[in-house]
């Protein structure tokens, strides 16, 4: 990140942005509360809320019991009560004990009721791999709650996503899920002055380009970001979409830079069988089908719980060299 910070912006970390949103929600609305594992003396396991235990107490920073079955399920009951809890999971991997709360009763709440009751709930959790935490707390599991009807699935990249999505999400009367990559809480970026809100709904393409797309989201834009700047040394030039949102997907911002471009590499850091990258691919070829120049390609995590050890985790994730390869390839025509 530069030194020189533009006018009317400055520099944040990912984490203090998270923090910030937290910090308005719960000053904003007193029915808004946190509630998870370590969240109150401990800080929050990634450290987004430090301090929130002595600045609005305990009714409303609530520490709870190693059971995300319990404390969803409490969070779900609260939403229906009139409340707008904010329940975080410590990782994603951990949120499958809670999954029978999440699919079967906060997603479906509102269809089984007649439209008589909504779940206002927002959950958060970490997600991803990168920091050798080995295989129940790295894995990108996003794809499975993308599945579900009832809920919206967020993958906030960027320092101002994750300060202004909180916000909308609270807003929705339906459950929102809210996934932060590990490797993005130390990341510094640009933050306007006097941020708040942003839409949920829409993706955004980062970088603009004419000769083959990166489509991505989460921790991986960074690594297409990268991507794309040695991509123009080489002389391709290359356009980067940040999904944002895997659940809606933007089939029209998809579908505008696959007909701008041609060509197109999806970056995953989920499984490539059955994930978002192969319902992209899908949506591709049904709705953009003869704008392609050459087939879609796929850049995903391999198929293996992911390694504790250094140099085997990082073989296993998508890395910029990966993303390079793929998008040469494509515009080689060797796809």
């Amino acid at each position: 990140m530069s030194t020189d910070v533009p006018a009317g912006m400055r520099e944040i970390t990912y984490r203090e942005a998270a923090r910030e949103g937290l910090h308005e929600a719960l000053v904003n609305d007193e029915r808004v509360f946190l509630m998870g594992e370590d969240v109150g003396r401990y800080g929050g396991s990634y450290a987004v809320s430090l301090g929130f235990l002595d600045e609005f107490g305990p009714e409303r920073i609530r520490d709870t019991p190693l059971s995300e079955s319990a404390f969803v399920g409490a969070g779900v009951g609260a939403a229906i009560g009139g409340m707008r809890p904010i329940v975080e999971v410590m990782t994603v991997n951990f949120s499958l004990l809670a999954a029978d709360q999440i699919i079967n009763t906060a997603a479906t709440y509102l269809h089984m009721s007649g439209g008589q009751i909504n779940v206002p709930l927002v959950i958060r959790m970490a997600t991803g791999g990168g920091l050798q935490l080995a295989a129940q707390h790295s894995h990108s599991l996003e794809n499975l709650y993308a599945h579900v009807p009832g809920l919206k699935v967020l993958t906030p990249a960027t320092v101002e996503d994750v300060r202004g999505m909180l916000a909308t999400a609270l807003a929705d009367p339906d459950p929102v899920l809210i996934f932060e990559h590990i490797l993005l809480y130390n990341r510094k970026g640009l933050l306007p002055e006097g941020a708040g809100a942003v839409d949920i709904d829409k993706a955004r393409v980062r970088r603009e380009g004419t000769q083959v797309s990166l489509i991505t989201y989460g921790g991986s834009l960074w690594k297409c970001m990268d991507a794309a700047e040695q991509l123009e040394k080489e002389g391709v030039d290359t356009e980067v979409l940040d999904l944002r949102t895997l659940r809606p997907l933007d089939d029209e911002a998809i579908m505008a830079t696959v007909r701008k471009t041609g060509r197109a590499v999806i970056v995953d850091e989920g499984w490539r069988s059955a994930g978002i990258s192969a319902e992209i691919t899908a949506r591709i070829h049904e709705q953009a089908f003869y704008e392609l120049d050459q087939p879609v390609q796929r850049v995903c995590t391999a198929e293996v719980p992911i390694p504790y050890a250094k140099h085997l985790e990082d073989a296993a994730l998508p890395q910029v060299e990966d993303i390079l390869a793929a998008a040469k390839q494509l515009v080689s025509g060797n796809g």
